[in-house]
């Protein structure tokens, strides 16, 4: 855990003076609902209209942080560095994969109010708490799968498109779940909760890939 800690506090350190990774995905996110919400002509969307404006503008914002995540050590040697050490060599996906859920969630600080401002409908605060809850979930997942694509991604030369391409098939259970249980919740007449099926979905993928990524991890590092 020390590891983790060291490599992830160097990730953040970097991000802190450098700023190449969050105002673009911010930007990128509110620039998308400002063009949705003049391009469409409306002053707020509901159901899974505007949860699938949200899932995909997200999405796409935070490729941007998947495409960067470990270019730092590709460019600078920090692999050979980390396989040289002795430590657990996945400290280095937990660190990797706790920096870009924390990238997700500073870029929904941003994202969010922006949505509300925008396009969500009135009765958003009513099922925030749920709202909320779906996102965290979404965010693990896309950690998760980010990290072990960005991880095999930054060793070939289009990196920025190799992402995307094995990113999103693999995501999109998770984009379904995400979209279909936030729908309900973007509505005038929203329960306050989401459906226990899609929570059970989500948490089920966080699992299942963790667990799977880790398992390869370890061969990826090195090869």
């Amino acid at each position: 855990m020390r590891t983790a800690a060291a490599i992830l506090r160097k990730d953040l350190l970097i991000e802190r003076r450098t700023l190449e990774t969050l105002p673009g995905m911010a930007l990128l996110s509110v620039m998308t609902f400002v063009i949705f919400h003049f391009g469409l002509g409306q002053d707020s969307l509901s159901g899974q209209l505007a949860a699938g404006v949200l899932t995909v503008t997200l999405l796409f914002a935070a490729m941007l942080a998947v495409n960067r995540l470990f270019v730092a050590e590709r460019e600078q040697g920090g692999f050979d560095a980390f396989l040289l050490a002795p430590v657990d060599r996945t400290a280095m996906f937990t660190a990797k994969a706790t920096a870009l859920f924390l990238f997700m969630v500073a870029l929904e600080l941003i994202a969010v109010p922006a949505f509300a401002l925008l396009l969500a409908p009135p009765g958003l605060g009513r099922s925030l708490p749920a709202f909320l809850l779906m996102l965290v979930l979404a965010d693990g997942a896309f950690a998760v799968i980010g990290t072990f694509v960005s991880a095999i991604a930054v060793h070939t030369r289009a990196r920025d498109l190799i992402g995307p391409v094995i990113g999103l098939p693999l995501l999109l259970p998770a984009l379904i779940a995400t979209a279909s249980g936030i729908g309900p919740l973007l509505t005038l007449r929203a329960s306050g909760s989401p459906e226990p099926k899609w929570l059970a979905v989500l948490a089920l993928y966080d699992l299942f890939t963790a667990l799977l990524a880790i398992g390869l991890f370890d061969y990826l590092l090195e090869e």
